[in-house]
C-alpha cells in the first residue's frame, strides 16, 4: 500500500530499529531513546539484566551464563520477543504509560530498502507487541533524506547514501520516490572486521571487533606525515601467547586492507548512477552525494568517495539520527505533502 503523510500524521510514535542503535521518536515530545541495540540476558533464568549502553559495555566481559544479544541484524528484527523486551526497557515506565493512554495507538517504523515481506512483518509484530494497533512502514532512504533536509519532493535529482552498521543503501530520489536504488550488504561492521583481520594476520594481534580506534587511525589523513609514513601503537592480545601486547602499525597498510569492503560500496554507487537518466546524473554532478548513518562519521570515508566518484560528497549535520528525525518530521507534519514510496505494511 502507499504510505501518505496523512497516515503518518496519525501515528503517535516512530521507531528506527538499527543493527547498531535503536531510536524512538514520540510525537510532541521528540527523540526519547537513542541507545545501542543490545540486551544482556541471564541464560539460566531468562531474566533481562541490562539494555542499551550498559549492555553494550558488557560485551565480551561477562561470565558464561550472561549473554549479550542483538535482536536486530542488518535492519531486520531477528528475535521479535527480545526486541520487544529491549524496547520496553528503553522506553521506560513513564513513556509507556503515556503511549498506552492513546486511543488506537499507531506507530511508524523504518524498513530497509527492498526489505522482504518477512522482514517487514517482523518489524510490524515487534511494534504490535508494544500495543500499536497499526504500524506504517517508511523506507529508510526516504526517512533519512527527509531528516537531513534534502528536497526530495522536487523534480530534480537527490542522491543519498545511508551508511549503516550491516549494510549500505544508496538511492537517487526525485518527486518523492525512487529513480534508482541499491542495497549493498557491506557496512561499518565489515570495515571493522577487515581491520581486525589485518592486525591478526600481519601482526598476530587480537583485539575486539568493537574497537574503532584502529579504523579511525587508518582512515584519517592520507597515511603520510612530515616524518614519513604515519603509524600508530595498537594494544591487544598476542595470538600465540595470549598475553597483552602492543605493536606499531603502518596506517597506510590498514587503509589498503579495508579497500575490499569499500569497493563493494563503490560498485553499488556505480550501479545506481548507471540506472539513472542522463538529465538526473547531470544534476548530481553539482549536488553530489549526501551521507547519513553512523558509519558516515568514519574519518576519511567521505574523502575516499570523492576520489572514487569525482563528485561532491557531503555529510549530514547529524548523520546518525537523520532517519529518526525524518520520521519525526513526518509525524509532526513539518514537510510538504507528497506521496511516499510504496511499502507494504
Amino acid at each position: 500500500m502507499t504510505v501518505s503523510l496523512e497516515q503518518l500524521r496519525r501515528c503517535h510514535f516512530a521507531v528506527d530499529l538499527g543493527a547498531a542503535r535503536t531510536r524512538v521518536y514520540v510525537r510532541g515530545v521528540g527523540l526519547v531513546v537513542d541507545q545501542p541495540s543490545a540486551a544482556a540476558v541471564n541464560t539460566r533464568t531468562g531474566a533481562l539484566i541490562a539494555v542499551g549502553e550498559f549492555a553494550e559495555r558488557m560485551t565480551g566481559r561477562t561470565p558464561d551464563y550472561i549473554k549479550v544479544v542483538r535482536p536486530v541484524s542488518g535492519g531486520t528484527v531477528v528475535d521479535i520477543e527480545m526486541a520487544q523486551r529491549m524496547l520496553r526497557h528503553l522506553l521506560g515506565d513513564k513513556t509507556r504509560r503515556m503511549l498506552r493512554r492513546k486511543p488506537r495507538l499507531r506507530a511508524a517504523a523504518c524498513a530497509p530498502h527492498a526489505a522482504d515481506p518477512l522482514a517487514r512483518r517482523a518489524t510490524i509484530e515487534t511494534l504490535a507487541g508494544l500495543g500499536a494497533r497499526r504500524v506504517e512502514l517508511v523506507d529508510t532512504l526516504i526517512a533519512a533524506a527527509v531528516g537531513c533536509g534534502l528536497p526530495v519532493e522536487r523534480p530534480e535529482a537527490t542522491m543519498i547514501m545511508v551508511c549503516g552498521a550491516a549494510a549500505t543503501q544508496v538511492a537517487v530520489l526525485s518527486l518523492g520516490s525512487f529513480v534508482a536504488a541499491a542495497r549493498v550488504p557491506v557496512g561499518g561492521e565489515a570495515v571493522d572486521h577487515a581491520v581486525v583481520q589485518h592486525l591478526r594476520h600481519q601482526h598476530a594481534l587480537m583485539l575486539p571487533t568493537q574497537s574503532v580506534r584502529p579504523l579511525q587511525l587508518a582512515l584519517s589523513g592520507n597515511g603520510i606525515t612530515e616524518h614519513g609514513p604515519a603509524s600508530a601503537e595498537i594494544h591487544g592480545r598476542d595470538v600465540v601467547t595470549g598475553l597483552a601486547r602492543s605493536v606499531r602499525v603502518d596506517t597506510a597498510a590498514v587503509r589498503e586492507a579495508i579497500q575490499t569492503p569499500l569497493t563493494a560500496v563503490l560498485d553499488g554507487i556505480g550501479q545506481v548512477l548507471r540506472d539513472c537518466p542522463p538529465d538526473l546524473v547531470a544534476d548530481l554532478a553539482d549536488r553530489g552525494i549526501t551521507m547519513v548513518g553512523g558509519s558516515a562519521l568514519l574519518p576519511g570515508f567521505d574523502q575516499m568517495l570523492r576520489e572514487a566518484t569525482r563528485m561532491p560528497v557531503h555529510i549530514a549535520e547529524r548523520p546518525d539520527i537523520c532517519a529518526a528525525q525524518g520520521l519525526g518530521a513526518m509525524l509532526e507534519g513539518r514537510i510538504e505533502p507528497l506521496v511516499l514510496n510504496p511499502l507494504a505494511a
